[in-house]
């Protein structure tokens, strides 16, 4: 019985060392494949997402600028063109004065 117990025991004892390799080489890829990941992503020089939001925003200001300045226009535009078409009334020349001096 005692063999059996002690084959037993070495048997424990090497899958225990075996999942611990093999849990060992399972972090050692993870962290290549990370490493990996990350060298590709810094090489694609991607915009941080702080300034992707930063840009954004400002191009949403700008937006918002632009159609409220198109909305001015128009309104202006509008305001011409009426002016354009009521007639004015002219304005009567002022009379030349005479001249004081006599001709030659």
């Amino acid at each position: 019985m005692q063999t059996n117990s002690r084959l037993f025991d070495d048997l424990a004892r090497l899958a225990t060392g075996a999942l611990g390799t093999a849990q060992g080489v399972k972090t050692e890829w993870e962290n290549l494949f990370h490493q990996r990941l990350e060298r590709f992503i810094s090489e694609m020089d991607l915009v941080p997402r702080e300034e992707f939001d930063a840009v954004k925003a400002m191009a949403t200001l700008a937006r918002e600028e632009n159609d409220a300045l198109k909305e001015r226009l128009t309104v202006l535009e509008e305001k011409i063109e009426a002016l354009s078409k009521t007639p004015r009334p002219r304005k009567a020349a002022p009379a030349k004065a005479k001249s004081t001096t006599p001709k030659k």
